[in-house]
């Protein structure tokens, strides 16, 4: 509706062409019955204002209707007797030429949690024709952003368009397609569709952190919108071939909400932009391009698991675990874990067994409008829902309770469940049992929005340890069955482990370093490169839109310096919490005294943030004194000081420990972010770190975390810095 009373106070139309086009030639179409009345009354008084007659005239031009859904078959939208008139409205339109279609498309893909309830409206017609041009031409492996509500307006816009006289589209959407991995069968769609293409790239992606997110600027639609925002014009024209003409302008680094919005009003139209052609490579990348020295390397992955014959560096591979439902099965305490996971299995049992009995006296009930949606107790998810229909008994197996990596450098208990989990991936044959041990590199997925990383674990990796994490295993374990191997009946079933490291790549590196190179080597060889500055920087683009493809350096000394620092930055990583603290850091701490103690009387407000009371164990004053809520800088950008709690103020920290960089934020802000007492939104369950402390009988543990990992991160880039450097280009 506001594109349209836009439209009518732009003056492009002419006084004499106005009521033709009201009442012929422009159509609008609302799904919300609130927005379609708004809309009318807003189009009619700008019409009715503009054209000065006495008479009001209504816009039948607009309908109350699914957009998308119009074109499946011939279906209706609306019951056709109660909304006659809308149905006549709705048929009028579907017959005339469109030319131009306008529009800010709706830009979620679907439900943002089973306990919503809401069912992602299915549009087969319109999505065989996206599988058919946007996924057919993608060389990407994982598609599901081409299935983005906005991708579908691309679509079917496209295809409604007058193909006869060619037509415009232009859009205000979400900007992620330009650079999106798996948009690349997308963006090629286009470059062929049409005959030019007008981009105004706006940025503010806010699923970035740190100095990618200052750069990205203001958010344009405020603060209900995190994606980054285009403007969209693309042109079709009758008989053209070939591929399109790209022309692109960037908003630029660093500005405010307001900035962007000013350079847009002073532009006015595109003829005032200085616009850039952009050239695609054969891939599909507009902006970022990848190198293609990149691709001829070894690739680190296998494209089948467990392929024992595979030419790459690792035989297997996998993503890290998935719950969707953190907030259930992850918790500093495990004592408060223990008591979620039994409460869920209760409320999913009883649930069971209410569906059980109801289907026995009405066989058609729909188990996802049965169920009862109590967020506190369970998230219903398409496996949970599917167990319960098969009549599944859930029960509590005390032995899968463990340790997970959650984020970086923050372990949480966890339940290694399969049932519970929505997704485990190749990770139970990293991780088959909760005592078996095992290495894992975890890096960042294919499609990051932020700059590419790595970080080793010891522990079950959930999957945004690393943005969508691939986690690449130093073993992997095979379960035998005894049925099937005698000779193991005795014992039951055996777990045997095998290296994740290939034969392959093995042979390579000891034909060009010698025999002395063992698959451990090679391991922390992996890790040693993947922190290189030069090869992140160098391949930034590739790392964005591929896993990771690595060289045996032409050196034998590059290739032991890269796999001794390795060794050495996985000892950092996985021992982080024996580090000792960074010997410049000072230490501001308060006093205290207690309530009714013998110096009562000497208590100062000034030097004591606040008396503890009396009468407690000391170590139970320790818990309190070490306790956090949450950490932060005293001011914005001001990070040579974070305020621990009330009683401790921690200073002098380098800058450059905020230098190692994980995942998108520094280590340190990863500590104070996750360290901090939260409470889940929607179930209103809190999550408080300082019971690990409690549990695990360290007072001051997130105190003596926070400053080990201050020293991990200055170690961290002293050991990057001195990694060799090497011509990758030559390589």
């Amino acid at each position: 509706g506001t594109f349209i009373t836009r439209l009518l106070q732009s003056g492009i139309i002419r006084k004499e062409d106005l009521e033709r086009k009201y009442k012929h030639e422009i159509f609008a179409n609302e799904i919300v019955l609130l927005a379609y009345y708004i809309a009318s009354i807003n189009i009619e008084n700008v019409y009715h204002d503009l054209s000065g007659k006495d008479d009001y005239e209504p816009f039948c031009g607009i309908c109350l209707t699914d957009t998308f859904q119009l074109y499946e078959n011939g279906e209706p939208t609306l019951d056709d007797k109660v909304f006659s008139e809308n149905s006549d409205r709705v048929n009028e339109q579907k017959k005339q030429p469109i030319t131009v279609v306008m529009g800010n498309p709706p830009y979620s893909v679907g439900q943002k949690s089973a306990n919503d309830n809401a069912q992602n409206q299915s549009y087969a017609k319109l999505e065989g024709r996206i599988a058919d041009t946007y996924v057919a031409l993608s060389e990407a492996n994982l598609n599901k952003t081409a299935y983005d509500s906005y991708i579908k307006a691309f679509r079917w816009a496209s295809d409604r368009l007058d193909k006869s006289d060619g037509g415009v589209i232009a859009f205000v959407s979400n900007g992620s397609w330009l650079d999106n991995n798996g948009l690349d069968g997308f963006r090629k769609t286009i470059g062929k569709e049409f005959f030019a293409i007008y981009v105004f790239n706006l940025r503010g992606n806010q699923r970035t952190s740190g100095e990618l997110s200052r750069k990205e600027g203001g958010k344009i639609f405020g603060s209900g919108s995190r994606t980054p925002i285009s403007i969209t014009l693309l042109v079709k024209k009758s008989g053209h071939s070939g591929k399109a003409k790209i022309m692109y302008h960037d908003i630029g680094d660093y500005l405010s909400r307001e900035d962007k919005l000013k350079i847009i009003s002073d532009f006015h139209d595109i003829g005032q932009m200085k616009l850039d052609q952009l050239i695609p490579n054969e891939h599909g990348d507009w902006i970022t391009k990848r190198n293609n020295k990149f691709g001829t390397w070894i690739p680190i992955e296998a494209e089948k698991k467990f392929d024992t014959k595979a030419q790459t560096f690792f035989i297997t591979f996998s993503l890290g675990v998935a719950t969707n439902k953190d907030y259930l099965l992850y918790d500093f305490s495990k004592n408060q874990l223990n008591a979620k996971i039994q409460e869920m299995i209760d409320f999913y049992n009883e649930q069971r067994t209410l569906f059980q009995n109801e289907k026995t006296n009405n066989s058609f009930v729909n188990a996802k409008s049965f169920i009862k949606y109590d967020p506190k107790k369970i998230n219903w998810t398409d496996l949970f829902i599917r167990d319960l229909e098969k009549n599944q008994k859930y029960e509590l197996n005390n032995q899968k309770f463990t340790i997970g990596t959650y984020r970086p450098f923050c372990k949480q208990s966890f339940v290694y469940e399969k049932q519970f989990l929505q997704r485990t991936y190749q990770q139970l044959s990293i991780f088959p049992i909760a005592t078996k041990t095992n290495l894992v590199i975890c890096c960042s997925g294919v499609g990051a929005s932020k700059d590419f990383s790595c970080l080793i674990s010891d522990c079950i990796p959930d999957l945004q340890l690393m943005f969508n994490g691939q986690c690449f295993p130093l073993y992997w374990y095979e379960t035998i069955d005894p049925q099937q191997y005698p000779l193991f009946e005795s014992g039951g079933s055996q777990i045997v482990r095998h290296d994740a490291i290939s034969d392959f790549i093995l042979e390579r590196a000891q034909s060009k370093y010698g025999n002395k190179v063992q698959k451990e080597d090679i391991f922390y060889y992996v890790y040693g490169i993947l922190h290189s500055k030069s090869y992140r920087e160098t391949f930034s683009a590739d790392l964005k839109k591929m896993l990771p493809r690595i060289p045996l350096v032409s050196d034998y000394e590059k290739f032991w310096a890269f796999s001794r620092a390795g060794r050495e930055l996985a000892d950092l990583h996985l021992n982080y919490e024996n580090v000792a603290s960074y010997p410049d850091i000072v230490v501001d701490s308060l006093a205290y005294v207690q309530y009714g103690s013998d110096n009562e009387s000497s208590y100062n407000s000034r030097m004591v943030a606040e008396p503890i009371q009396k009468n407690r164990p000391q170590n139970e004053i320790d818990y309190d004194y070490y306790a956090v809520e949450q950490m932060k800088f005293p001011k914005k950008g001001e990070k040579g000081t974070i305020l621990y709690n009330r009683w401790h103020t921690i200073k002098n920290i380098p800058e450059k420990a905020y230098e190692y960089v994980v995942n998108g934020k520094s280590a340190i802000e990863w500590i104070m972010e996750r360290y901090a007492i939260t409470t889940d939104s929607k179930s209103g369950i809190t999550n408080n770190p300082n019971d690990w402390s409690r549990e695990h009988g360290k007072p001051r543990y997130i105190y003596d975390l926070l400053l080990s990992i201050i020293n991990v991160s200055v170690q961290t880039v002293d050991i990057v810095n001195g990694l060799p450097e090497v011509d990758w280009n030559k390589e």
